[in-house]
């Protein structure tokens, strides 16, 4: 689909300062629908936001609105696109779509962070910690064989592998994500031999971390993270 720079368009109105990003996205909205096709490029953030009087806040925040009623797509080294309207879906399949897409989301994250988790963790966990995650995979495959969910100690494992590598920040970005995560672990836990996936994972993983081995640390976790994925994607 090609992309093409639309004209700067004139008719927005000026947005006064009580209004809400809802009110940014409507206009924008119309905009779109009145005076763009698919492919176009939606004015630059800086132009809009002289044009309608806000702060670039609100416009991201109404851009990422339209984003994701699927109306709009960012394209690196372009801008954003307008896309081509989608079938309505009934409500149901939009759930669904949504829960796919937020748990493939938060995968992504945990692929991108947690394997260095894993590396570092090997060079600095302490016996003790080691210790406490051979524990926490104990206590996952005792729950494991008698088919109960082991939720917590997935999530105890991977928030005792952010405890290891001894970095506040880094604790601080683990504990807000594994909020984000604990719908869908408990969600995903269920899925047939999720739990088998998990404690395997897990034991790798622990291994690698018993010899100070960071590139394989680093590989297991790896692994562990594209079989949730690949379960995720069989199972929404």
């Amino acid at each position: 689909m090609a992309v093409t720079q639309a004209p700067a368009k004139s008719g927005f109105e000026t947005i006064s300062r009580n209004k809400v990003y809802q009110e940014i996205a409507r206009q924008l909205e119309r905009h779109i629908t009145e005076q763009l096709k698919p492919g176009d490029l939606l004015p630059p953030e800086r132009q809009l936001v002289e044009m309608l009087g806000v702060s670039r806040g609100s416009v991201r925040d109404a851009i990422r609105t339209l984003e994701l009623k699927g109306l709009l797509e960012p394209r690196q080294g372009f801008g954003t696109v307008v896309r081509k309207p989608e079938p309505e879906r009934d409500p149901l399949t939009r759930a669904l779509l949504d829960r796919r897409k937020r748990v493939l989301e938060l995968i992504e994250v945990r692929k991108i962070i947690e394997p260095a988790l894993a590396a570092r963790a090997a060079q600095h966990a302490t016996a003790e910690e080691l210790a406490e995650m051979k524990d926490i995979v104990a206590r996952q495959q005792v729950k494991a064989q008698s088919g109960q969910p082991a939720t917590a100690e997935d999530s105890e494992f991977h928030y005792s592998l952010a405890l290891a590598c001894d970095n506040g920040a880094i604790l601080k970005l683990v504990d807000a994500l594994m909020d984000l995560l604990h719908d869908t672990r408990e969600y995903s836990l269920q899925n047939q031999g999720r739990q088998e996936k998990s404690l395997a994972g897990h034991r790798r993983i622990l291994a690698a971390l018993e010899r100070r081995d960071a590139v394989a640390a680093e590989a297991a976790m790896r692994r562990h993270l594209q079989e949730i994925e690949n379960i995720a994607l069989h199972k929404l």
